[in-house]
């Protein structure tokens, strides 16, 4: 009867170690995948741009004057976010660039 249940001791633990290492090297290989992409795709970016065919996302200029005209009426960045759903980093940019217009 003892040999029984250290038997099952010892096949839970030998099951735990498998499954710890077969999770491991999953996620390794998926680590490795990630990583090939976006060299990969780094790679593709800087051919293009040496083509000149990359130039990155052109810049909504019709919402970037509404949000100059926001900044320089005095509302706030978290009113202007809320109006225009853009991110903080763009209202900064927009707000930099009036700052040097002035």
């Amino acid at each position: 009867m003892m040999a029984a249940k250290s038997s099952d001791e010892f096949t839970g633990r030998m099951f735990e170690t498998i499954n710890s290492m077969l999770l491991d090297m999953l996620a390794a290989v998926a680590r490795k995948d990630y990583d090939d992409r976006r060299r990969r795709q780094a790679r593709g970016q800087a051919k293009a741009k040496a083509q000149g065919l990359y130039k990155g996302r052109a810049e909504d200029v019709e919402r970037n004057d509404g949000i100059g005209c926001m900044i320089a009426a005095g509302q706030s960045w978290s009113s202007i976010q809320a109006a225009t759903g853009c991110s903080r980093a763009t209202i900064a940019k927009i707000a930099k660039r009036v700052k040097q217009a002035a």
